[in-house]
């Protein structure tokens, strides 16, 4: 199916069905093809957020997730919040991303265990395949770049890149 017919197809099934299932869906936001969601009624999404195809959100129980208004996530991207998660407005995370507030024990594989929460400020953007985890902040404006493992803060403004994740460049 073309990506335009996939991208009216989604709005349908969204405005239809998948809006009523999370405990907010703003007004123009669009979840295409999804590959899975999990714990919507604890999953609120601001107005106009995109959600493209093989996107998977899941709120655990325990834990509590928001994407702000203008939210992007782009394909294949996972967002786990077994601790709460916090997207904040005009947020681009894109392709192959994960976001996950929460790990597992080697003796409980199957379990997943808090790792404390996360919270992305607004104008983030989030590159291709980087992985932010449990117990981060990451300030308004900042950039991560692609493949980059965030482990710690990121201050506001600042570009990170690499494995684990270093400051690059600062601009406040």
């Amino acid at each position: 199916m073309p990506p335009s017919v996939r991208w009216h197809w989604g709005r349908l099934l969204t405005l239809l069905i998948r809006r009523h299932a999370f405990a907010r869906f703003g007004e123009r936001s669009v979840i295409v093809a999804p590959l899975r969601l999990r714990g919507t009624s604890r999953i609120s999404i601001g107005s106009e957020a995109a959600i493209y195809e093989g996107c998977w959100l899941e709120a655990e129980p325990s834990s509590l997730m928001v994407l702000g208004d203008r939210a992007y996530l782009g394909h294949g991207v996972h967002v786990h919040a077994v601790d709460d998660v916090t997207i904040g407005n005009g947020v681009m995370i894109v392709d192959h991303a994960i976001i996950s507030a929460g790990g597992h024990q080697m003796d409980a594989a199957k379990s997943a265990t808090r790792s404390g929460p996360i919270h992305i400020g607004d104008d983030v953007f989030i590159g291709q395949n980087a992985v932010v985890v449990g117990g981060v902040t990451i300030g308004d404006r900042a950039i991560v770049g692609a493949g980059a493992v965030v482990t710690r803060d990121v201050p506001a403004g600042a570009t990170v890149a690499g494995v684990p994740a270093r400051v690059i460049r600062s601009s406040e």
